[in-house]
């Protein structure tokens, strides 16, 4: 991707708690990857979050279902 609006196009995550207290946590791109934001989410609660400029990988802990573009995966099982 390349241009202005390349953000846009960013994959997108959903992620859905199979119990309360699952973390999402979003990491930093460039030379030193850091912690930059974090969503708790409770049993039943979804987010859909998407891989932008600043955000190059989620941790994701806690019992939750992801789905994306290659398919569907459980956490903390």
């Amino acid at each position: 991707m390349s241009g202005e609006n390349d953000y846009i196009l960013g994959d997108y995550i959903c992620v859905k708690a199979e119990e309360n207290g699952v973390n999402i946590i979003g990491l930093t791109r460039g030379k030193d990857t850091k912690f930059h934001h974090t969503e708790k989410l409770d049993k039943g609660e979804v987010m859909v979050a998407q891989f932008t400029e600043d955000t190059s990988a989620m941790k994701i802990r806690g019992k939750a279902t992801i789905l994306c573009r290659y398919g569907q995966i459980h956490s903390g099982e």
